[in-house]
């Protein structure tokens, strides 16, 4: 079994930042990537950002300069630090983790979402 949990979500205003943690627990091999998505509501889920076992990150051009990735020693804390939020930020924030339950076993596994709320 495999577990992921998001937390940090909340109600802020616009300019104000929000910090989330993902952690991922359970019979892993291998972390290979953590990305945080978002869905806001009628919307499609989307990639915010990601950050692999080798220290790649992207992000969403939307984001890119007011939002961080980070992670501790291993993928099995990571965070997103949101900085500058908007209203458009507004949605669902759910972690995504790609690993390997074993060299021959690999899935990707979701965390129950954190509302984000920005709004005044």
């Amino acid at each position: 079994q495999v577990h992921v949990v998001e937390s940090g979500g909340g109600l802020v205003q616009p300019g104000e930042s929000l910090s989330l943690s993902c952690t991922t627990s359970g019979s892993i091999f291998s972390i290979v990537a953590v990305a945080w998505y978002r869905q806001a509501p009628g919307k499609e889920r989307d990639l915010v950002a990601r950050i692999t076992a080798g220290h790649s990150v992207d992000y969403a051009d939307s984001v890119k300069g007011r939002f961080t990735i980070s992670r501790d020693n291993g993928l099995n804390t990571v965070y997103l630090q949101m900085n500058s939020l908007k209203p458009d930020d507004t949605a669902v924030y759910f972690c995504n983790a790609r690993l390997y339950s074993d060299p021959q076993h690999w899935g990707d596994y979701w965390g129950q979402g954190t509302q984000v709320t920005v709004s005044s």
